[in-house]
């Protein structure tokens, strides 16, 4: 058995064995989401746990007035930010916000790869969410929500971090480009659907993790992991199943035109998806 091959085998171990050290929530997100789970609360509640994370409280009135939510006056106050925002979607657009904290590491080599990783998620959400509102204006369809899809498209590759993790840990085994690439092709759906299980997030997001590189996943309508798939495979993700990620979009109703892919207005909504995290 090949070094690459053994250390493959020990990660699975850990895995199977529930050793695997798999990220939390940062602490905002967690506070958030509890909050928007208890049905008594009101949005100047909201407000004052959001305004207890400067960072936070910052993106959530940038987003508030931005293209994202379509809002031409300007709000000042992270309490006028949760009102315009909404309770529903505050716990979504928060926990996506808080997100990049997870993408952080000590050690050069893993450094490169949550960076680059990083970089490369901003883009398949950018374009999942520009291609999800080219379908909704197309067909009226209000079942899917924006924020639902952004968080969607920002953990759909979350189980890369638990094998950087590892990697960082024991820089001396795992720290390699080799095992890595190898280790992230073959585990990372696995371990991103584990992830979501214990943050306890909906079967849809377990669905994505898991399965939104294996186009024989088709759910019976069109649904977020289209908009992942074609967000991936428009950032450069999926080079070797573009063609057929975007043919199965197109047959599925995701995609009404591929001319909208290069359409004025599908690349003024990816850029204004961009800057949220900016």
């Amino acid at each position: 058995m090949s070094t690459q091959n053994a250390l493959l085998t020990i990660l699975v171990e850990k895995i199977n064995n529930d050793t695997l050290v798999l990220p939390t929530l940062p602490a905002i997100a967690l506070k958030v989401r509890k909050a928007a789970d208890n049905p008594d609360i009101n949005l100047n509640e909201m407000g004052d746990v959001i305004g207890k994370d400067p960072s936070l409280t910052a993106r959530i009135i940038k987003i508030s007035n931005s293209a994202y939510l379509g809002r031409v006056v300007k709000v000042t106050s992270i309490n006028q930010a949760v009102t315009r925002i909404g309770l529903l979607q505050i716990k979504n657009i928060s926990t996506a916000l808080a997100m990049e904290q997870l993408f952080v590491s000590r050690n050069d080599l893993v450094g490169q790869y949550i960076n680059r990783e990083w970089n490369k998620t901003i883009d398949v959400v950018a374009n999942a969410m520009a291609a999800m509102q080219m379908y909704t204006k197309a067909t009226k369809n209000r079942d899917l929500s924006l924020d639902t899809m952004t968080l969607s498209a920002l953990v759909h590759n979350i189980g890369v971090l638990p094998i950087l993790t590892e990697a960082e840990r024991h820089e001396e085994v795992f720290a390699n480009p080799t095992f890595l690439d190898d280790a992230i092709d073959k585990v990372s759906g696995r371990i991103g659907a584990n992830i979501m299980k214990v943050w306890d997030f909906d079967q849809s997001f377990i669905d994505i993790t898991e399965h939104w590189n294996d186009l024989a996943f088709i759910p019976k309508k069109v649904s977020y992991i289209d908009f992942v798939r074609i967000g991936a495979a428009l950032a450069g993700r999926m080079d070797t199943q573009k063609d057929a990620v975007l043919n199965l979009a197109m047959q599925r109703g995701a995609i009404r035109d591929m001319a909208d892919l290069d359409s004025e207005d599908f690349k003024a909504a990816r850029e204004s998806g961009k800057q949220i995290f900016v």
